[in-house]
């Protein structure tokens, strides 16, 4: 299984601070924000490569900070082209860029590096192995406007994925959907043809969603929570609650 991560955007929420410089690489106390997340996904023993997909702008920081990490598994940089928010090429089109850069034909962890999390993603993997299909995740959100801002899931008794919108404005359910998937290999032609068959390409979400209406899905729902660094406030309250871990 590859771990790729999503890191080509631009961030420009957080103003100065990611002006020339990438989000997941921001420290949070002694660590990155990418490390903590690396730090979990590098001991599950199904992933067997570390794949960042990142901008050109960017390319070079990530090329920097690989010399001085040390994983069990191996990083692969892949810059995208891209040197502006405007001319980004979008999630979605990022991750189908790396997949044939690579020639890439395996299971798939696909992640945000955006967040601090409280639990491990081997717990996501072993779900999606016990279920056999492609999997996202879910958590509850009792917050009418977040669940209007973010992908919202019905699930039947099993945790396979009836239903997904994007941002709706009545949602069906209060099961919140995170930047965190996994594609298995089986459906990988389901993923290359996404773009081409009307998936959205900005968000990541709109993948998921494309997914969810072409093949079986099942959703774990997180055992613990995570931390969204969205915005300067967010950043800042993150190293102040979690910069001495």
């Amino acid at each position: 299984m590859k771990n790729i991560v999503i890191a080509a955007g631009y961030a420009t929420r957080l103003g100065e601070l990611t002006k020339n410089f990438p989000k997941p690489l921001l420290k949070i106390g002694q660590k990155s924000i990418l490390d903590r997340m690396l730090d979990d996904i590098d001991r599950i023993p199904e992933i067997d490569e570390h794949i960042i997909i990142t901008n050109h702008k960017f390319a070079h920081h990530f090329e920097a900070w690989k010399q001085t990490v040390r994983y069990t598994k191996p990083i692969t940089i892949v810059d995208d082209g891209t040197e502006t928010n405007e001319t980004r090429l979008g999630a979605v089109c990022d991750l189908l860029f790396a997949i044939e850069k690579l020639n890439i034909n395996d299971d798939m962890l696909v992640v945000a590096a955006d967040n601090i999390l409280f639990f491990s993603f081997q717990e996501f993997v072993g779900f999606a192995k016990a279920k056999g299909t492609s999997c996202i995740m879910c958590h509850e959100q009792p917050e009418l406007a977040k669940l209007q801002r973010t992908g919202v899931v019905v699930l039947d008794e099993n945790d396979k994925v009836l239903n997904m919108e994007e941002k709706p404005a009545e949602p069906k359910s209060q099961w919140a959907v995170p930047p965190f998937y996994i594609y298995l290999q089986k459906d990988l032609d389901i993923v290359k043809r996404s773009v081409e068959n009307g998936c959205g390409k900005d968000a990541p979400g709109n993948l998921a969603h494309y997914m969810v209406d072409n093949t079986e899905m099942h959703a774990w729902k997180m055992t613990a929570g995570r931390f969204d660094i969205g915005s300067l406030d967010t950043y800042y309250e993150a190293c102040e609650k979690f910069g001495k871990q």
